[in-house]
Order: structure tokens, then sequence, then C-alpha cells
């Protein structure tokens, strides 16, 4: 099972889900289609074991964040370890946690962030909802950034830098009347970085948890 899970998510990171098929994952480990049906009985199956393959990777490299004496630092370090296991990997989003029957590590990555959040002493329903926008936030963003470039990028039709000079010239000639936000923040656009776009955000998302938590104890 071990070089099942292994080859699907190497054919996953490769090329994203199209190409895992069970053709080709037979081919890669040098045996017949029949062959998996001994380990699972579907793609969907393959796929959510996969995706919870990678997160016990996650889990072990998030161990370390468990005894941080600050919660909220805690779940910044995980949820950190998250995005970056999951940026690139744009299927990872799809399936993460999307059946829990057969996706222990996934759960038990969720149990570890909710773990952090109980330190926090919320009420059932703010500990629910916290967990619940850590996770959103993480996978959701790291979907949305490790998305495929433009057909015209993946062609060579014209470079990354090429199409985002194009994007961003498009923004400066409308008219700042009617996009005023775009204008204000075009020059911070051009230079970002999305790892520091991400970090920013969940410290956003992270502060307000802590102010809600500050509320609870005064």
């Amino acid at each position: 099972m071990e070089a099942v899970l292994t080859e699907a998510v190497g054919l996953l990171d490769e090329a994203g889900e199209p190409a895992l098929t069970f053709r080709a994952l037979a081919a890669r480990l040098g045996g017949g289609v029949a062959s998996i049906y001994w380990y699972v009985q579907s793609k969907d199956e393959l796929l959510d074991r996969a995706a919870d393959h990678v997160m016990a990777t996650v889990l072990a490299d998030t161990e370390r964040f468990v005894t941080d004496p600050d919660p909220i630092d805690a779940i910044r370090g995980i949820g950190v370890t998250l995005y970056d296991a999951a940026v690139d990997r744009p299927w990872l989003g799809n399936y993460f946690m999307r059946n829990t029957g057969q996706q222990p590590n996934s759960l038990r990555l969720y149990e570890r962030i909710g773990g952090q959040v109980l330190r926090l002493e919320l009420t059932p329903r703010q500990s629910f909802h916290a967990a619940s926008a850590v996770v959103g936030f993480v996978v959701g963003l790291a979907a949305d950034m490790g998305q495929e470039p433009p057909a015209e990028v993946l062609s060579g039709e014209v470079d990354r830098d090429e199409f985002m000079n194009r994007i961003v010239q498009q923004w400066r000639d409308l008219d700042p009347a009617d996009y005023p936000f775009l204008h204000t923040i075009i020059d911070e656009f051009v230079v970002h970085q999305d790892t520091d776009q991400f970090r920013a955000g969940f410290d956003l998302l992270l502060d307000g948890l802590r102010r809600q938590a500050a509320g609870r104890s005064s």
C-alpha cells in the first residue's frame, strides 16, 4: 500500500488528477491494473488515501508545535507547515478531509489544530468556527496560489513575468475614479510574494482569534 500511495502522489504532483489512472499507476509500479484493486476499490478512494498519505508527513512535521507555550503560535506553525505542503499540490485541497473514514492522518491534523484552539478556552461554537476558519484559509489559499498558470504561459507563448506585466498594465490603464483600490495597491501587487501574502492574511486571522480569546478571559 505504501508503494501504491507514494506513486499515486507522484503522478498527482507531476500532472494533476487527470494523470492518475489505474493504468498509469500500474505501469509505474511494474504490475497489472488488477493488482491496484487489491488495495483500493475506486479512483475516489485512491485520491482520498493519496491526500491522507501527504498528511502523514505534515502530521510528523507539526509534532514540534504541540507543546508551544502560546497556542496561537502553535496554530501558526501548524498552518504554515500545512500551507507549504499544499501550495505545490493544487489537487490536495479537493480531497483534504473529504472522507475521514479513509483519512486518519487528516483527522488527526484537524484534531491537532483543535487541541490548540481548546487551550484558548472558547465556547464550543467559537472553537468550531476557529478551527474551520484556520483550515479553510490555509487549504483554500494554498489551492488558489497553486493553481495552474494560464494556457499561454504553460505553452511557452509568453513567460510568467510577461503575462503578469500585461495584467498590471491593464490595471494601470483603468480609470482611478472607478478603481481607486486597484490603483492604491498596484505597486505592492507588482512586487508581492505569494508566501508573504499568505502569512499576512493568516496573521490577520490569528490576531482576531487572539482578541476573541482575550475577550473571553477578561
